[in-house]
Parts: C-alpha cells; sequence; structure tokens
C-alpha cells in the first residue's frame, strides 16, 4: 500500500490565521485487533477545529501525508504527545 496524499486548493477559499497545532492519534479497529486503522488529526487549539485529518495505519508515510495536508498553512508550532509512528 502506498498512500498518496496532495494539498489541494481545499484553502484557497478560506483565510486561516494559525499559528499553533495540536496533533494527535486515536485507533479502532476492524474485525479484530490485529486490523488496526488510526486517525491521525491536527487540531487549532484555541477554536478546538479540525483542520486536516488522515487515516491508514500507524507508519511514517501516514504520519507524514498528514504534513504535507498541513504545509499550506504554514503553521510554525506543533504540540503532539511524543507518541511516535513505526
Amino acid at each position: 500500500m502506498n498512500p498518496k496524499f496532495q494539498a489541494e486548493t481545499v484553502f484557497s477559499d478560506v483565510e486561516l490565521i494559525c499559528e499553533e497545532a495540536e496533533i494527535d492519534e486515536q485507533w479502532s479497529f476492524v474485525g479484530n485487533k490485529s486490523n488496526q486503522c488510526w486517525t491521525w488529526y491536527a487540531v487549532e487549539y484555541s477554536t478546538n477545529i479540525i483542520l486536516v485529518y488522515v487515516f491508514g495505519k500507524r507508519k511514517d508515510i501516514v504520519f507524514k501525508g498528514l504534513q504535507v495536508l498541513l504545509a499550506p498553512l504554514k503553521i510554525n508550532r506543533f504540540y503532539t504527545d511524543g507518541w511516535g509512528s513505526l
């Protein structure tokens, strides 16, 4: 599986002023716990608005897809729980 992430012109009609975001993840499973599905997301902390999200495994490629989607927002600071991907 080689997911492709593209930061399209989703934000072209919206002016976002966001300097900081919180990045977090959550997971569930389909069928059994060995078939995990992760949601990675970035939240603008003061408004609690979800900026972008991706679904996939707990792998670097999925997290990097989140970074691609965040790039157009030019956020200067991110907060995480420090729990990395695999």
